[in-house]
C-alpha cells in the first residue's frame, strides 16, 4: 500500500532493549542483559521531527522498559513541542522523579502491563521480586496526578488471576483495562521461527514501529519483517518504498485485504471496532472479530 493512501498516523519506538524484568512472554525478548542499541539521541530526534513533518498524530514509547532509556526525558520534551502526541508503555518499576515532571508537563499517557492482583503470581511472570509492589503504587501515583493511564492483562500462566487484576486496576481507578493472550513471538515463541501466519495482518497499516538499531518495522510484532533503517533512509522513503511494498504484499496474501478491523491491544493506545478484548476472551483475532458481541473493553463505570 502507498504512503499517499496509507498515512503513517503511529509510530511505536522502541529506545531500549534493556529491561529490569524478565518475563516468559516477552515478544522482544528483552531483559536486564539488553541494550540501548546504536541508535543515538539524535538519530531519535531526527526520527521525531520526520515523523511530525509527515503528519504522524501519535508516539508510543516503548522497550524493552523505556523508563531506563537516559534520555527518555528529552525525546518526551522534543515530541511534544513537535506537535506529536506521547504514551509511555511502561512497567511503571522505575520511574525518576523528571520523568514524572515530564509526564505531567507534556501530557504524556500511560500504559502499562498488569497480571494478577496478588504480589506473587505478578512476579512470577516478571521474574522480578517486588514488581507488583511498586508497579501497582506507581499506577496510583500517576491516577493522582491526573495522569492517563490505561492498562493491559495478559494471560501468562495457568492458573494466573486474570480476571482478579483487572479488576483491581479498576479498583485504583484504572478507567480502561484490555486484555490479551500471550503471543507466540520472542521468548514466548519457544525458538520456533515467527510467521506471518502469526500477525494480525494490521502491520504496516497507518503504524510501524523503529527499533534500537534503527530497523524499521510493519509492527511491534513483525518484527522480522524489516521495511528500511531510518539510520540509512528517510522515514519518508521507508514508507511506501519498494520494500514496504513487498512486504506488506506478503501479509496481504496471507491474512487478505480486510484484516485492518483488528489490532493487538495490548501495543496501541487505539483499537477497533472491536476494541481490546477482555481476559475472558483470551483472544484478539480478526477473522472471530464479528462474532464478539458489542465492545468487550473493560471500563469504570461512570
Amino acid at each position: 500500500m502507498r504512503a499517499a493512501l496509507n498515512r503513517l498516523k503511529f509510530a511505536w519506538l522502541e529506545v531500549t532493549g534493556l529491561c529490569n524484568e524478565f518475563c516468559d512472554h516477552c515478544y522482544a525478548d528483552s531483559s536486564p542483559k539488553g541494550t540501548h542499541g546504536t541508535m543515538t539521541v539524535q538519530d531519535w530526534v531526527n526520527v521525531l521531527d520526520q515523523l511530525a513533518e509527515m503528519g504522524t498524530l501519535d508516539v508510543q514509547f516503548i522497550g524493552g522498559e523505556p523508563t531506563l532509556y537516559p534520555h527518555l526525558v528529552e525525546l518526551i520534551e522534543h515530541a511534544h513541542e513537535a506537535g506529536l502526541g506521547v504514551e509511555v508503555f511502561s512497567n511503571l518499576t522505575h520511574v525518576r522523579e523528571p520523568l514524572w515532571d515530564a509526564f505531567k508537563t507534556c501530557g504524556v499517557k500511560l500504559a502499562t502491563s498488569y497480571y494478577s492482583d496478588e504480589a506473587a503470581d505478578h512476579d512470577r511472570v516478571t521474574q522480578l521480586r517486588g514488581s507488583h509492589r511498586r508497579t501497582r503504587a506507581n499506577v496510583a501515583k500517576a491516577l493522582d496526578l491526573g495522569i492517563p493511564l490505561r492498562g493491559g492483562v495478559v494471560a501468562v500462566n495457568q492458573g494466573q488471576r486474570v480476571e482478579e487484576a483487572a479488576q483491581d486496576l479498576l479498583a485504583l481507578g484504572v478507567e480502561t483495562v484490555g486484555g490479551d493472550r500471550t503471543r507466540a513471538f520472542g521468548r514466548a515463541s519457544r525458538g520456533a521461527a515467527p510467521t506471518v501466519e502469526d500477525l494480525c495482518g494490521h502491520c504496516a497499516h497507518e503504524k510501524c514501529a523503529i527499533g534500537p538499531t534503527g530497523d524499521v518495522w510493519p509492527c511491534v510484532l513483525g518484527r522480522f519483517l524489516t521495511l528500511g533503517n531510518v539510520r540509512e533512509t528517510p522515514l519518508v522513503k521507508i514508507w511506501g518504498g519498494d520494500q514496504m511494498a513487498r512486504v506488506t504484499a506478503d501479509i496481504a496474501a496471507v491474512h487478505g485485504d480486510g484484516v485492518q478491523s483488528c489490532t493487538p491491544p495490548q501495543f496501541l493506545p487505539m483499537c477497533g471496532p472491536c476494541a481490546p478484548c477482555v481476559p475472558s476472551v483470551g483472544h484478539c483475532d480478526p477473522r472471530e472479530a464479528k462474532a464478539a458481541a458489542g465492545p468487550t473493553t473493560i471500563a469504570a463505570p461512570a
